[in-house]
């Protein structure tokens, strides 16, 4: 790194760590940096006569950050000139140049235009399926719907014609849906397709599954799958409509069959853990873009983050004590 700033030497001779540098000390441990890196060089643009471009590594973690902090491009920009914990997590000091909202821009872009969301979920899982935390032998499907604004006081007058209304009990949502499959024993994300809103979720199961699970679990509303994916070796474990179990008369078959659905609900449970992290810990809580492509590679990145944030403490156990390694 460059000479470090006055503010950034009082900075790091601090006692306390705040939640925001713990996290950031953990994700650099568990984000396999040297397969994200080679990903996206290929792509990234070369130093010539005009103005060099900041290191590929530098714009990838501001990037990252951008997504786990749910920040805009301007608030980004701010964010490393007035968190100083972000600006080293980027291996910036206010000594040098730092990248403005276009640069950022401009990078998002580099990874949208490529398509490169759906190849970094796969080496993040690769990296997760060489330590033994993604099996593969069962997958849970689900879908999870994420809001859209549903104003036309904009510049086109209009809402967002990829997006579309559905009815979820007596309430009507306006925006898309992410359908994901997850791996059966850990809940981590193997899989995301995304839909407008309106889209049925059975409409694209066939494309959650990655074709080497042995049982697949899915709620009631995936009721019908087992006749759209033709695979015999494939056993489906869909839950039973509630009206269906409660018509049941009193006795040992309805006890039998509320134990199996209970079963079953414990195992699908997982598939849900990784919609809180993308909406809770990282913020979504409604579409950053215009329109059904951007959304799509900013939701996919989303995933594979939560990927390496759920498995991040048997990452560290495997890797050994913490280290805030940013900081040196």
């Amino acid at each position: 790194m460059n000479q470090m700033s006055f503010g950034d030497a009082e900075y790091s001779g601090k006692k306390k760590r705040t939640r925001r540098e713990q996290f950031l000390a953990e994700m650099e441990q568990v984000v396999p940096w040297g397969s994200l890196l080679a990903l996206i060089e290929p792509f990234y643009p070369v130093a010539g006569r005009g103005r060099h471009p900041y290191p590929i590594a530098t714009m990838l973690r501001v990037h990252l950050m951008q997504n786990w902090f749910g920040l805009s491009d301007p608030a980004m920009e701010e964010a490393l000139y007035e968190i100083t914990s972000m600006r080293q997590f980027a291996r910036l000091t206010l000594t040098q140049a730092i990248p403005d909202e276009t640069t950022i821009l401009n990078f998002r872009r580099l990874l949208e235009q490529n398509e490169l969301a759906p190849e970094i979920l796969a080496r993040v899982n690769k990296y997760l399926g060489r330590k033994g935390l993604l099996l593969k032998r069962g997958s849970i499907v689900d879908a999870t719907i994420i809001a859209a604004p549903s104003s036309t006081k904009n510049a086109e007058g209009e809402r967002d014609p990829e997006m579309h209304q559905t009815k979820k009990g007596n309430q009507w949502h306006f925006g898309m849906k992410a359908h994901i499959g997850a791996d059966a024993e850990s809940g981590l994300v193997h899989t995301v397709v995304t839909t407008a809103a309106n889209e049925a979720d059975v409409a694209v199961v066939d494309e959650l599954l990655h074709g080497k699970e042995e049982v697949a679990y899915a709620d009631a509303g995936y009721t019908g799958a087992d006749k759209r994916v033709e695979r015999k070796n494939l056993r489906w474990e869909i839950a039973a409509k509630r009206g269906k179990i409660q018509a049941m008369p009193e006795g040992q078959a309805k006890r039998t069959a509320e134990k199996i659905e209970k079963r079953k609900a414990s195992i699908r449970a997982k598939v849900e853990h990784p919609f809180r992290v993308i909406k809770r810990q990282f913020g979504l809580v409604k579409v950053r873009f215009r329109g059904l492509a951007k959304n799509t590679a900013h939701i996919i990145t989303l995933f594979a983050l939560s990927n390496l944030w759920m498995a991040r403490r048997r990452l560290l156990a495997m890797t050994g004590s913490l280290r805030p390694q940013f900081a040196k």
